[in-house]
């Protein structure tokens, strides 16, 4: 029996590459004021980002309801197959909960396992995709699940953003609020540890922020799999995956971009590096 893997609109996965492994992606929504729009699919990242910059009120996020996630568990049993569905970490979203929930409400215990990713972004989109390859080559549904283990605790991420502000307003701070109330004009960098947002360095300066991200990426000896992903500045994310392309072995650089609801908390200009250390 054939293992699909789950995820949500927050891993950030470029849809062409979610495609080609076989990844069901269940997007969380987004709302400004009255309007409500699914991540990715009722609103694309560069609508969502004219919107905001012309918003007054940071809009509102939610996950989905259980019901989506038993409709697509029910749809993808009936076609033979076992499931892993793996999420942002709980720490940031209801996502996880409401994805237990909806294997409750589909009555499939045995068939679909759920995991808390304890990462975000292209972090959880990298993890997803070392699981889906495990699928695609016939990995039962213990083993893709081990696979998935395995990698997230070897993902690392750290986003450099243009402001704090973002985060602060729509209360997913976490530890960086360390960083606020310091220089006004830092170029913060963050990252996930334990499954919420941490402070890992202060930038001066936008081009240094970016040498930052850089040399964190040079201390690593071991990448396996690497990702750029933006939320507004495409050039420059392509540019920075070129100047670390030195540093991984085999295969590209994936580069994704912050979907509308991620967007809500990195704002506009936010870049960030991922990358998936090898065992």
């Amino acid at each position: 029996m054939a293992v699909r893997v789950v995820t949500d609109s927050t891993a950030d996965l470029p849809q062409a590459l979610a495609r080609q492994w076989g990844i069901t992606v269940v997007p969380l929504s987004v709302q400004f004021g009255e309007e409500a729009f699914r991540d990715g699919v009722d609103l694309g990242p560069e609508e969502f980002y004219r919107r905001l910059a012309g918003s007054t009120a940071l809009p509102h996020t939610s996950q989905p309801s259980p019901g989506a996630f038993a409709q697509v568990y029910e749809a993808l049993a009936r076609g033979g197959h076992d499931v892993l569905s793996i999420h942002i970490s709980s720490k940031l979203s209801g996502t996880y909960e409401a994805a237990l929930r909806g294997r409750e409400v589909a009555r499939l215990e045995g068939k679909v396992e759920v995991v808390d990713s304890r990462l975000v972004s292209l972090g959880l989109g990298l993890a997803v995709l070392e699981a889906a390859r495990a699928a695609g080559v016939g990995a039962s549904l213990e083993e893709v699940g081990q696979v998935a283990l395995q990698a997230i605790p070897r993902v690392r991420l750290a986003c450099l953003l243009d402001t704090l502000e973002y985060l602060r307003r729509g209360g997913r701070i976490g530890k960086a609020a360390a960083f606020l109330g310091s220089f006004l004009q830092i170029k913060p960098i963050v990252t996930l540890r334990d499954g919420e947002v941490h402070p890992l360095e202060r930038a001066r300066t936008w081009p240094r922020g970016q040498e930052r991200l850089c040399h964190l990426v040079s201390g690593c000896r071991n990448i396996a799999e690497m990702g750029v992903v933006y939320s507004t500045g495409q050039e420059e994310a392509e540019a920075l995956a070129k100047r670390l392309e030195a540093h991984i072995s085999q295969g590209s650089i994936i580069i994704g971009q912050f979907g509308p609801v991620l967007g809500t908390y990195v704002g506009p200009g936010a870049l960030g590096v991922v990358w998936r250390e090898g065992p």
